[in-house]
């Protein structure tokens, strides 16, 4: 697995409209226009030559940010397609090791983030020291280690924590990338002074010490780190870890294999382990492996895998007491004594016994007894039973009357429930029984009851009006809520794909400041060259020209300068025999012409210097050769032949 990291990002789209060849605009790098339109099934074939001939697997990879480096890496070697730069691949075998190098962004730094580890230092740590029995090991993995800065930190902060006799008895740290360069780099544990601006000072003193080439981490230390190489999406996790570091790489990876690569940490990690991670990786969605100790800081604690449940009790149920029905009543008693009002007519209609019930209820006394039934009021008060008398006694059967509704003055009103029955001998009828039953708490309920149901139903429907009102509103929220999911998703990617050209930033920046540091030593060299040329041309005593191959002056010495009145700046890059000196130029064409040809020849020349005053100028001209023996001019060094006679 790659470091900050060299697991390479090949993201997930989620959507996303930018494509490959925008985001490599924005970061300087021209996308291949000329792409055919089988373009993704190029790239498929790239990663699956990658897989089955190479062993690296870069389809779990966020795509965009892996289109963005391969594309850079094929405009170092010219190619504008996949399938070209595939054929290059097959070709050149060495071209994959400068691949990898190029999707492989290793950038990190001791104590990176320093109020994270600030954090672990002072909260972590202590607690997981806690919870171990004294002497028991203790087991890190740093998963995408890179050049071995992450792994030397956890070093650092577990050995401050215990104790250096301790923790090299106890400690056993594992610091896995996939970059095997990387992995050698971080072997040799030798940084700059630069790598080393964020430790602390007195860290700095007790675990690093220098030499020649650069600061290099303490020997016996060093020694509970072990490198190896390993990959987080295929080979199999380390396992009964106390705490894993994984800063920074996770969001190189999609959605699905984050997922994969936490099932494999969880499994990883022991039940009381911690996970660290990077600030660029929220893990939001994935609350079932890890579940947060300080989000801001990016510290998990481990959730185990199955939940012990307690069985479900079967409820136990009350002993419910069912009402039996009453037995008949017995025999009716006598009849004065009933318990409802009852009135007995002849065959004739004439009244003639009523019990104490009808009597308190209608009004009845003893004179009534042998009237006509007609006569009294209870036979159309509450309602009219001349005619249900008649039909009982003709039909031969009882009449019921119901919900006869009495009006009582000063109370409310009460209602009967009269039973019309002709009482028979045989099939004579010898007169008619009258029983009336007071129902009124009943026809009462019945109407609480009806109401009851009406508002009832009224209040179903308002309800179900409201259930479906909620229903609406629960489906606009959950559409809301997956609405903000996805522009959370959307956010967290732009985050991690920001991180990520931010690393690539940062990388280039050092790339471009170990060329910058090339070129100030060339300059500084290439300086002190000139200062050496020019205080041997000051030095000679002759005025030295020199030509290139289409005779412009390239050299104009002080001498010279002196001798024909012409200062450097004002012939440099001028043909030689455009000049107007007082040193004929023309008889020096066959001898300059020679000297181009390797040959050196001298000339005795009258001139006149820039005084005026005539003198013989003797001119030798020699050939102009580079390093590698290829001549690129000639030399004329003009000498005053009268002053040195």
């Amino acid at each position: 697995m790659a470091s900050k990291k060299s697991q390479k990002e090949i993201p997930n789209e989620k959507g996303r409209s930018k494509d490959a060849g925008g985001m490599a605009r924005l970061r300087g790098v021209q996308s291949p226009e000329t792409h055919s339109t089988d373009k993704p099934s190029q790239l498929e074939a790239l990663l699956d030559y990658l897989r089955t001939n190479r062993g690296f697997d870069f389809t779990g990879y966020k795509r965009t940010t892996f289109e963005r480096r391969l594309e850079k890496r094929m405009q170092e070697v010219g190619r504008k397609t996949y399938g070209e730069y595939l054929d290059h691949l097959e070709v050149d075998p060495a071209e994959f090791a400068r691949l990898f190098d190029t999707l492989l962004i290793n950038v990190t730094a001791f104590f990176r983030e320093p109020e994270a580890w600030d954090f672990l230092a002072r909260e972590i740590v202590p607690k997981l020291l806690e919870s171990k029995d004294d002497g028991s090991p203790i087991r890190a993995w740093s998963a995408g280690c890179s050049s071995g800065e992450e792994p030397c930190s956890l070093s650092m902060v577990l050995c401050e924590a215990m104790g250096p006799e301790a923790f090299r008895q106890r400690v056993k740290i594992y610091a896995t990338d996939v970059d095997q360069d990387a992995l050698a780099r971080a072997r040799a544990a030798v940084y700059s002074q630069s790598a080393l601006e964020a430790v602390p000072e007195d860290l700095r003193e007790k675990y690093f010490s220098w030499g020649r080439d650069g600061y290099t981490f303490r020997a016996d230390t060093r020694r509970a780190i072990i490198y190896g190489r390993h990959d987080l999406i295929q080979d199999a996790p380390i396992s009964r870890l106390d705490i894993l570091t994984c800063r920074n790489t996770l969001m190189y990876l999609n959605s699905e294999t984050q997922a994969q690569v936490l099932s494999r940490f969880h499994f990883a990690l022991l039940p009381t382990g911690y996970l660290f991670l990077g600030r660029a990786e929220t893990m939001l969605s994935r609350a079932p492996f890890f579940q947060p100790i300080n989000l801001k800081h990016r510290v998990f604690s481990r959730v185990a895998s199955s939940q012990e449940t307690r069985p479900a009790q079967a409820p136990k149920s009350d002993d419910v007491e069912r009402s039996v029905p009453q037995e008949e009543r017995l025999r009716h008693l006598a009849f004065n004594t009933g318990p409802v009002a009852q009135i007995m007519l002849d065959s004739k209609g004439v009244l003639t016994l009523v019990n104490e019930k009808a009597r308190k209820l209608f009004g009845l006394g003893e004179s009534d007894i042998g009237r006509p039934f007609q006569d009294l009021e209870v036979s159309y008060r509450p309602v009219d039973l001349r005619t249900p008398i008649e039909q009982a006694t003709v039909k031969k059967r009882a009449i019921t009357i119901p919900n006869a509704e009495r009006y009582v003055p000063g109370s409310d009103s009460q209602f009967l429930e009269i039973h019309v029955a002709p009482v028979l001998d045989g099939v004579e009828a010898l007169g008619v029984s009258l029983v009336f039953n007071d129902v009124t708490n009943a026809t009462n309920l019945r109407n609480e009851l009806s109401r009851a149901n009406h508002q009832l139903e009224a209040a179903s429907e308002d309800l179900q009006s409201s259930n479906e009102e909620l229903e609406t509103t629960n489906e606009e929220l959950q559409s809301a809520n997956e609405e903000l999911e996805t522009t959370n998703e959307e956010l967290q990617s732009a985050n991690e794909e920001l991180e990520t050209m931010n690393e690539e930033l940062q990388s280039s920046n050092e790339e471009l400041q170990t060329l910058n540091d090339e070129l100030s030593t060339r300059s500084a060299d290439l300086g002190r060259s000139n200062s050496f040329l020019e205080s041997i041309l000051k030095g000679m005593q002759g005025g030295v020209v020199v030509t290139d191959l289409d005779s412009n002056v390239q050299v104009w010495n002080r001498v010279a300068e002196d001798m024909w009145g012409l200062r450097a700046d004002e012939v440099l890059r001028q043909p030689l025999f455009s000049l107007d000196i007082g040193l004929p130029l023309e008889p020096l064409r066959g001898p300059l012409r020679q000297a181009m040809d390797g040959l050196t020849t001298e000339s005795t020349i009258d001139a006149t210097n820039r005084r005026g005053k005539s003198f013989r100028c003797r001119v030798t001209c020699m050939p102009c050769a580079a390093t590698d023996g290829k001549r690129i001019g000639a030399i004329l060094i003009m000498v005053d032949s009268d002053a040195n006679a």
